[in-house]
């Protein structure tokens, strides 16, 4: 297991491509964070996918995550986290994919509880960020989440979760591992696709336990989850680096 205290630029050998060459420029910790995984078929998920990425599939299946989650300490490099403002609940969904033979992370929506964020993203990142009325706490190992989506299209998520072991790192070629060990984002903006690189220490991982009274975030973006228990995943903290957004070639 990857220690908290472990300079994560001296663990890289877990990357399935080299650090960038160029400095890093933001810095954010997500905390208390929740993977909830659904298959769907790959022709529900194809048809919403921009057509210069190719849809990443396991054993012939799609993958749709709902990520709740807390960032904490966000700040640009050379920069202190700016109180009030760096940090607020988020929770995104995703899909995966590749490009130039790279894998990665394409979001549907990602929600955030500061305009700010939002703003930002939207503006040096070209995500599709909305802003939403959002509460987190803790009591004892249980985290309890609430994301109520007012701008644009609405969507809610109501629950609580915990995790039910102790931390361990998720093999290679394990669906766990392929479905969380992901260092590029993409997205389209104007026609044109961009991404954008991240690093951290290998995730991890506590299998994790779940209550979703609502979660309506994957049908605002048009896809229908199976009505089955989802694979959950516990992570409690995990540090990230991220670069700035770089137009993607053809081999990138």
């Amino acid at each position: 297991m990857i220690r908290a205290h472990v300079d994560p630029f001296r663990v890289t050998e877990h990357r399935p491509w080299p650090l960038p060459q160029s400095p890093w420029v933001m810095f954010q910790a997500w905390n208390d964070l929740l993977f909830a995984h659904w298959p769907v078929p790959p022709v529900t998920v194809r048809r919403l996918i921009p057509p210069h990425l190719t849809l990443d599939t396991f054993d012939g299946q799609a993958w749709i995550a709902v990520t709740p989650f807390h960032i904490t300490g966000l700040r640009p490099r050379f920069f202190p986290p700016l109180p009030g403002l760096s940090n607020f609940p988020e929770l995104n969904v995703r899909t995966y994919v590749t490009h130039g033979g790279k894998g990665g992370v394409f979001f549907f929506s990602l929600d955030a509880a500061s305009r700010l964020a939002v703003k930002s993203a939207r503006a040096f990142y070209r995500l599709p960020y909305r802003f939403a009325r959002m509460m987190t706490r803790k009591e004892n190992d249980q985290v309890f989440y609430s994301c109520s989506r007012r701008e644009r299209s609405s969507a809610e998520f109501h629950g609580r979760y915990w995790p039910t072991s102790a931390v361990r790192q998720r093999q290679k070629g394990s669906l766990e591992h392929w479905l969380t060990e992901r260092y590029r984002l993409y997205t389209v903006s104007g026609g044109k696709l961009f991404h954008a690189d991240i690093h951290h220490v290998p995730w991890p991982l506590q299998d994790a336990e779940a209550d979703i009274a609502t979660n309506t975030m994957a049908k605002a973006s048009g896809i229908d989850l199976p009505e089955i228990k989802p694979l959950l995943h516990f992570s409690g903290r995990l540090d990230v680096f991220i670069w700035p957004l770089m137009p993607s070639s053809a081999d990138e």
